[in-house]
């Protein structure tokens, strides 16, 4: 016996309905899955840069390679940063904002990242905390958060250069925005811890 066509339409629209929200959920999953599929990509190559090799690219078509390693212990956060700031760079890890400090060497060096990515941490980000700065060639700075706030992002004062050795994150604002970018940006701010 033959469904009536009213019960075939439904069948088939609750199809559809189940067909386009696992498409959502797959494209939804995306963005973090080859987020942390990158990072593992990134540590190899930060393995070979730190032990000496330049500019390794992560993989063959990349315009970036890793300039740094961050981490936040309370947090449990780890992260390879790359040269550059661009959204090719930052779909795979934070980014180096090009004409800031360099990372290890003096003046204030500027990392940008995705607040639903990799920097998606920095909401619970207290003054502070240290982080933990590592450059290829070894050498390991700690910063101590002093500031966190919120600029509009022609806001370009968070750029300045203070003379100091300083460490500035960068990601949009709010976190749980629905539509990416928006008007506002998330700064935590860091200073060199100078131990004895």
């Amino acid at each position: 016996m033959r469904k009536p066509r009213f019960v075939r339409i439904q069948q088939w629209i609750a199809l559809s309905a189940i067909g386009v929200g696992i498409g959502f959920a797959v494209h939804g999953a995306w963005i973090p899955i080859k987020a942390e599929v990158a990072q593992v990509m990134l540590n190899r190559a930060w393995q070979q840069t730190a032990a000496g090799h330049q500019g390794v690219k992560p993989w063959p078509w990349a315009d970036t390679w890793p300039v740094a390693r961050l981490s936040i212990d309370e947090h449990d956060v780890d992260l390879i940063v790359l040269s550059g700031a661009t959204g090719s760079t930052l779909a795979f890890a934070p980014g180096h904002l090009n004409g800031t400090a360099q990372p290890g060497g003096p003046g204030n060096c500027v990392f940008s990242g995705h607040r639903d990515t990799h920097f998606s941490f920095l909401r619970y980000v207290l003054p502070g905390e240290v982080i933990r700065l590592e450059t290829p060639d070894g050498k390991v700075q700690r910063f101590r958060v002093t500031a966190r706030h919120i600029v509009y992002d022609h806001d370009i004062h968070v750029l300045d250069e203070s003379g100091d050795t300083t460490l500035t994150l960068l990601t949009c604002y709010p976190f749980d925005a629905l539509v990416p970018g928006g008007p506002l940006r998330y700064v935590v701010n860091a200073e060199l811890l100078h131990e004895a």
